[in-house]
């Protein structure tokens, strides 16, 4: 893939949608509780602020927000379910970093929550984020649409779980200990599962709130299954090519671990060839609907995943 120049238009959008997840993470997360809620601990709401805020790209939430928004639907409503998605995605990380997971140190150029407080609150920590994504998104403040707020919940469940992210986190722990060498089509799988899914889910939430007709929503779908795929490749590339500075953590462990990677698959130009593949093929998938005219941010968003630095 030739070098895009990254339009100032896609970076201000991004820069947006972060700011008001962050914004809207904040709100959530505050000391208040909630009708139903007996009280919110201060060390823990601490502690799950220390996880979810200042950092990240927000790319989840993004997607989700421009997807909406192509399909002409903006608003509190979107947003609240783009924050309780990165609510389930920092969970993940948070989870991730334990020592009984990836044992990791540094997330986003600072200490891990259970560094920073303890493995018990950590483990809390992602506990509350879990369980408090899916009161987010099945709040009526989310969408008044009651039918509408069912099947996020549904969708969120499925990407989220057994057979999506978490399932893919039970096959990366199997592929370590592996004495095979890994083979492509089950990489592709996991990584399918493990980061892909909550990507996809992004895409087709935003589809669902404006209740998106049936060839719009298949188009969206290929969309995110493309751009899932292509961000978790450029990943795999982004630990041998970059430096810890730029990736806010360490670099090199994929190898140590024996991690199922492409690049470990394919090789590294394999992993490159395969990934700006499924790049051209998320913006292609765009092309198929009307709506496709008017989804250049989203198709950059593509071109980001693949050539992002960290």
């Amino acid at each position: 893939m030739t070098r895009w120049a990254e339009s100032s238009d896609f970076q201000e959008r991004l820069t947006a949608v972060a700011d008001a997840t962050e914004r809207m993470l904040e709100s959530l997360l505050s000391s208040t509780p909630l009708p139903g809620e007996t009280a919110r601990p201060a060390r823990f709401m601490e502690a799950m602020r220390y996880a979810s805020l200042g950092g990240g790209k927000r790319l989840r939430p993004f997607l989700m927000v421009e997807t909406a928004r192509l399909f002409g639907v903006e608003g509190e409503g979107v947003l609240r379910a783009a924050a309780a998605l990165e609510m389930i995605h920092c969970y993940s990380l948070v989870h991730d970093d334990l020592p009984a997971l990836d044992n990791d140190d540094l997330r986003r150029g600072r200490p891990t929550t259970h560094k920073a407080y303890d493995e018990a609150t950590a483990i809390l920590v992602g506990d509350g984020l879990l369980t408090y994504a899916f009161d987010v998104t099945a709040d009526p403040a989310t969408h008044p649409d009651p039918a509408v707020r069912a099947a996020l919940v549904l969708a969120l469940a499925r990407h989220a779980g057994i057979g999506g992210m978490v399932g893919g986190q039970v096959l990366d722990i199997e592929a370590e200990i592996s004495t095979t060498p890994h083979q492509a089509e089950d990489v592709i799988r996991l990584q399918s599962m493990k980061t892909g899914a909550l990507l996809h889910y992004a895409v087709v939430a935003g589809a669902m709130f404006a209740q998106a007709d049936e060839a719009a929503t298949k188009a969206i779908s290929r969309y995110g299954h493309a751009i899932g795929a292509a961000f978790q490749v450029a990943d795999d590339i982004l630990d041998v090519e970059a430096d810890e500075v730029a990736l806010g953590k360490k670099a090199g462990k994929d190898a140590d671990r024996n991690k199922a990677t492409l690049v470990a698959a394919l090789g590294l130009e394999g992993a490159r060839q395969r990934r700006d593949r499924l790049a051209d093929e998320a913006i292609a998938a765009l092309d198929t609907i009307p709506q496709g005219a008017h989804a250049e941010i989203l198709k950059e968003a593509a071109r980001f995943a693949v050539e992002r630095k960290s």
